[in-house]
């Protein structure tokens, strides 16, 4: 399958907005956001594997009845490098989301949201570790000017109380989270030249598939999940928005623009999470948020534009 059919095959299914790739990585943005309070919520309630397998194993049923043709003819190009295939789906499904639900069972989402928007810096390390790409001076001017914003935001217009931000065992846990995504991130663009299902179908089954010998272990040394609403409810949200969806646009997105581009916008992560506090918690609309997130705005804006030397 060549890079043009690649493109042609997302750009069929996906029309105009798989050729879209600011609003695409906006969306997994926003999904991951929702997925940061529903996992907080569902903390103490669903233990981390459990929730991290049912979320792949439901969103790999949702998207294989889609996948199964594209899968069947990109056989032999995902067996030829299997390895990498395999490594993406372990790292960035499985493990990944592992440990990113474990660490919300310890940790407070101000610490999160922090370290979440050290995912560029992962990243950037891991481009340059494996693909000899450096950043740009857009792309660093950028990542510091988004993270300053983000930094207004979480810290409500006082920055020098992260001084007094006290970390935890979750926060230990969560950075090897990200830093298990920034390796996720960059490998996508090593994967085979398949068509963007096939990628989706393979990973969410493969990643779902790695959890189970940790799932087992889970179920024999913690109480199982209460099936009642709220619950349900959780599992039903993380399998389609910050999976399904989100996981779909972001893989798009890498590929348009490169994990460099790509990068600074997870910074919007918790900026849409600060919004979501006041749509949803009932929290007033401040100065810093409006100063934060134009800052936000304004750097992922200035690092993930195209440049001469760009990834």
């Amino acid at each position: 399958m060549s890079a043009s059919d690649q493109t042609s095959g997302a750009t069929t299914s996906g029309g105009w907005l798989a050729n879209q790739p600011y609003l695409l990585l906006s969306i997994a943005a926003l999904c991951w956001a929702g997925n940061a309070i529903v996992g907080r919520l569902a903390a103490g309630h669903i233990p981390p594997v459990t929730l991290a397998f049912l979320r792949w194993a439901i969103a790999f049923l949702m998207v294989l009845p889609f996948a199964w043709k594209h899968l069947l003819r990109d056989w032999g190009a995902l067996r030829a490098r299997l390895g990498t295939m395999v490594l993406l789906s372990v790292t960035g499904i499985g493990v990944f989301n592992a440990l990113q639900y474990w660490a919300l069972e310890y940790t407070q989402a101000l610490n999160t949201l922090l370290l979440q928007s050290a995912g560029p810096l992962f990243v950037a390390v891991w481009s340059l570790l494996l693909l000899g790409v450096r950043l740009t001076l857009a792309q660093a001017g950028g990542i510091v000017l988004s993270l300053t914003g983000v930094l207004v935001i979480l810290l409500h217009g006082d920055l020098t109380a992260v001084t007094s931000i006290v970390f935890n065992k979750g926060d230990v846990i969560f950075t090897a989270a990200m830093v298990f995504f920034g390796l996720y991130t960059v490998l996508t663009l090593k994967r085979p030249k398949i068509h963007a299902l096939s990628l989706a179908g393979f990973t969410f089954g493969c990643g779902a598939a790695s959890l189970i010998p940790l799932l087992i272990w889970e179920l024999c040394t913690r109480p199982v999940m209460q099936l009642d609403t709220t619950n349900l409810l959780s599992v039903v949200y993380v399998a389609v928005f910050p999976s399904t969806v989100a996981y779909l646009c972001y893989n798009r997105g890498i590929h348009l623009i490169g994990a460099n581009r790509a990068a600074p916008f997870f910074h919007m992560v918790p900026a849409f999470g600060a919004a979501m506090a006041i749509v949803f918690l009932g929290e007033r609309p401040q100065l810093f948020h409006v100063i934060g997130f134009a800052l936000v705005l304004i750097g992922v804006f200035v690092a993930s534009r195209k440049q001469a030397s760009a990834n």
